[in-house]
């Protein structure tokens, strides 16, 4: 028999001795870097900017910092829900399909034009948009008509209607001066379209959060840089750098050697005006003897996390006008922080990858209105066996076939950064699992 495993344990399956639990850890960061989140200040932008900034899928992720407010009514005039006849329904108070009403046809109206009001005793053409005509009431569909054409002198009715059928009453989604989008919602596709139907023409949204992005390591060459003996790219920084402005941060991106001076420079810029909300750093966070991170945060939380990989992690604050690692004040209630959240990822590409998945893009997503907040889990079964160490959440790489099963995508080590980019879905292996067999259901994160 095929086992299935919950997502909600893996995060709530107790952790093995000198480890934090998942779940735990992932609260501790979203209650870090929250007030931050929160504290983001207000910027006015033109709709019309926002649409031809590019294509909208393209655009960063905004939520409304106000409400925002129709300046005319949706929709503007009665008009026509289909095309058919605007009628007054009294005038077909007596039909039926023995005994018709039979009317002249008036003018058609086409839509974007304003008619005349319609006359007692008069059926006229109205499309779907188009206004209708002062006096009618109804309008009936034209398939309802006897005949179903509009080019006829006159028309019969074989059956009555009631008042405000198929009209489209002024007002009825949105009146002039109510709220069409209240302050928190995101800007995507419906909610444009809505701003620019009720005659919206500047919005108040949050800015985006200000990120910096720290790669520590003497190892590393920043993307272009020639490549030094003993060097690497700095892949940490690209691949975050892009899951960062996904999720609508703007970032500001530093590569920095093994040198705690180095990082308490970056550091301190971090946390001068105009401060970042956020800093996230990979790399340093281990147990070597090269750790610049630990080394400089000296108030920091490090330790390890109950999963592989992404075991090594860290949290701090930096206070604002402060020397790294100083320890900061607290925040008074309703005050904006005045310390620098700081979530640090261990240096290995699909470890920081995997921590972000984890641990930041769920909050950030949530800040900024970025869809899906949480990526979608699907469960399926699994294509081949697998070994799993059984104290830890274990997050692997794979692929949905075209059957339906998962197979892997590499092996589970932390420096696999190709075969993650070769993959769709991070599948799950909960803590307590040692083995898991072909046909074996696991829970999916979708990543592509």
């Amino acid at each position: 028999m095929a086992h299935t495993h919950d997502q909600a344990r893996h995060t709530s399956e107790g952790a093995p001795a000198g480890r934090r639990p998942v779940a735990e850890h992932a609260a501790q960061v979203a209650a870090l870097i929250g007030p931050a989140l929160a504290a983001r200040g207000p910027e006015t932008l033109a709709v019309a900017d926002l649409l031809a900034a590019g294509p909208l899928g393209s655009l960063p992720p905004r939520r409304l910092a106000a409400d925002a407010v129709a300046r005319v009514a949706l929709p503007g005039f009665d008009n026509s829900q289909m095309d058919g006849f605007a009628v007054r329904a009294a005038d077909l108070a007596g039909a039926r399909p023995g005994a018709p009403v039979r009317l002249p046809v008036g003018a058609p109206v086409p839509a974007g034009t304003v008619p005349p009001p319609l006359p007692a005793g008069t059926a006229v053409p109205v499309m779907t948009g188009a206004p209708v005509p002062d006096g009618a009431d109804a309008v009936v569909r034209v398939e309802d008509a006897t005949p179903p054409r509009f080019d006829l002198d006159d028309v019969a009715f074989t059956a009555p209607v009631p008042p405000g059928t198929y009209v489209r009453a002024a007002g009825c989604d949105v009146a002039a001066g109510d709220v069409v989008l209240p302050a928190g919602a995101p800007l995507g596709p419906a909610q444009l379209g809505a701003l620019v139907a009720a005659g919206v023409t500047t919005v108040e949204v949050l800015r985006p959060p200000r990120v910096l992005l720290v790669s520590t390591g003497t190892e590393l060459a920043p993307v272009g840089a020639p490549l030094g003996p003993a060097q690497v790219y700095d892949a940490n920084g690209a691949a975050l750098a892009a899951a960062l402005a996904q999720v609508g941060a703007a970032v500001t991106a530093r590569v920095v050697p093994d040198d705690p001076d180095a990082l308490r420079a970056v550091l301190a810029a971090a946390a001068a005006e105009p401060r970042a909300d956020l800093v996230v750093t990979t790399g340093g966070v281990s147990a070597g003897a090269y750790e610049v991170v630990r080394q400089t945060l000296t108030d920091a939380w490090f330790g390890a996390v109950a999963m592989q990989p992404g075991g090594p992690q860290g949290h701090g604050q930096l206070a604002a006008g402060a020397a790294p690692g100083g320890v900061p004040g607290p925040v008074p209630p309703g005050a904006a922080p005045s310390t620098v959240p700081v979530v640090a990822f261990p240096g290995n590409p699909v470890s920081a990858l995997v921590s972000f998945e984890l641990f930041l893009r769920p909050v950030l997503a949530a800040a900024t209105g970025a869809v899906p907040a949480r990526r979608p889990v699907v469960r399926a079964p699994l294509a081949e066996p697998l070994d799993s160490p059984p104290a830890l959440l274990q997050v692997r790489r794979g692929r949905i076939d075209d059957d339906g099963r998962v197979r892997m995508v590499g092996g589970p080590g932390s420096h696999l950064l190709a075969h993650l980019a070769a993959a769709t879905v991070l599948v799950h292996v909960p803590p307590g699992v040692a083995r898991l067999e072909a046909g074996d259901v696991v829970d999916c994160w979708e990543i592509a």
